[in-house]
């Protein structure tokens, strides 16, 4: 189908109403019931949704987060605002944050994701009418050493190498169950986590959509060694199991400071946050440029505890095109594999749009999670990249195919099934609506 403009009109409706279903008061829900709370990446992407009804309440999603910051300038991947009543798994007392001297009065997780918080401001400001501009200046220019101070954190105490990558201690901090973990996964011998009932196999239709026992006992059980290390970065990069190179965590680093580089007249940077900022993304830039295999024309991850690099067809790969990479080598060699059958120009996909799992690995799963299907908010990130590396034609196509594949859904899926385009996973997903509302917004007016 095509998205017509009386469509349109009928979708953007759909959308606004989803956040503002989904809108706890200064917060926003990932989702009604599997996700109750408020989550970290998430809240960026609805904060750029946010920015489309009303740029002010974007603003405040922001704030809102990082009011949970830890003083390492950690931003948690979960803050559990909804309550002991609302029913989430693992809540706060398995994370049990109050025993790291870094950690916020207000409960959390210990671990992070990925910084697209950087992306979204930026997208705020792009977004904000004239005659809010003087008020939404003032608050970028107090949230922003909060943010550059998060990309700090991950610049020195998730790199203290200064490799450029950002090492992640969790399948959690991003995309829980790719197969880019699990020979890491596999090597821990578990000694089984206390008792536990899922309750996320019970909230979507198909449990087959959701990480196994297998995984959750792995997840569950790095979670009790990061507590038994207090959260402390040096005792964990010196003991802990799991420890990735991430390329994919990397290249949203990049592309975050370079956002924040492109805000600092906005936010009245100090010429001390400027130096570092273009520190660290040129730092990254190198990084990721070593992680290039030409044979794969793909980014690669490592394993530092293994010390083997993590070689699988993922949309992780495309890494050099998220990052917004300046080597015209790399950028040409990513968009022939981006359309090349081997992921988006596979000849069964409904629409050639990105898979999380390449269809030619054998471990693809095209409904579960990480594994196969198509994810609306990598989509955006990789519309958002062509869009700057000039290959407008190539991201209108991710635009459009996007919200054809959310028009004809008729849900919100926090994922796709790339083959038929059914959604699946959590429904009413905030930064799903979040991303198609931004999408609107930018796309031109089509006859009907």
């Amino acid at each position: 189908m095509s998205v017509t403009a009386d469509t349109r009109v009928v979708l953007r409706d759909r959308t606004a109403a989803v956040l503002r279903s989904n809108d706890a008061g200064g917060w926003t829900k990932a989702s009604p019931n599997l996700y109750p709370h408020q989550w970290s990446w998430d809240s960026a992407f609805i904060a750029v949704g946010w920015a489309q009804l009303d740029v002010g309440r974007a603003m405040a999603e922001l704030e809102g987060l990082f009011e949970a910051q830890w003083s390492t300038g950690m931003v948690p991947h979960i803050v559990f605002r909804a309550g002991p009543d609302a029913r989430y798994f693992p809540g706060p007392e398995w994370w049990d944050c109050a025993i790291a001297p870094s950690a916020p009065p207000v409960q959390t997780t210990g671990i992070c994701q990925p910084p697209v918080h950087a992306l979204a401001l930026q997208r705020i400001w792009q977004v904000t009418p004239e005659a809010r501009r003087a008020e939404i200046r003032e608050r970028i220019q107090a949230l922003y050493p909060r943010v550059v101070k998060w990309h700090g954190y991950l610049a020195t105490q998730r790199d203290p190498e200064a490799s450029g990558l950002v090492t992640t201690y969790h399948p959690w901090e991003g995309t829980d169950n790719s197969p880019r973990w699990d020979r890491a996964l596999a090597r821990i011998e578990v000694v089984k986590p206390r008792p536990y009932t899922r309750l996320d196999t019970r909230q979507v239709k198909d449990p087959s959509q959701r990480p196994t026992n297998w995984d959750y006992d792995r997840y569950l059980w790095l979670v009790g060694q990061l507590r038994k290390y207090r959260y402390d970065d040096a005792q964990i990069y010196r003991q802990y199991p799991f420890l990735i190179k991430d390329v994919f965590f990397s290249a949203v680093l990049v592309s975050a400071n370079a956002a924040l580089l492109d805000l600092a007249d906005v936010a009245a940077a100090s010429a001390e946050d400027r130096q570092r900022l273009e520190g660290w993304l040129e730092r990254g830039r190198a990084g990721l440029a070593r992680c290039f295999d030409t044979e794969s024309g793909l980014c690669v991850d490592h394993d530092v505890r293994a010390d083997e690099e993590i070689r699988l067809r993922t949309f992780a790969g495309f890494a050099p095109l998220f990052a917004g990479t300046a080597d015209a080598g790399q950028r040409a060699a990513q968009m022939r594999l981006l359309d090349s059958e081997d992921f988006c120009g596979n000849p069964r996909f409904r629409w050639r749009l990105l898979p999380s799992t390449s269809p030619a690995e054998s471990v693809f799963q095209p409904r579960n999670y990480w594994r196969g299907p198509v994810w609306p908010v990598i989509s955006w990130l990789l519309w958002r990249s062509l869009s700057s590396l000039g290959y407008s034609d190539r991201a209108d196509e991710i635009r459009d195919d996007s919200l054809d594949q959310i028009a004809g859904a008729g849900d919100f899926g926090e994922y796709f099934e790339p083959f038929t385009g059914e959604p699946l996973g959590s429904p009413r997903q905030s930064w799903t609506a979040a991303v198609a509302l931004d999408w609107l917004a930018a796309e031109p007016a089509r006859a009907s």
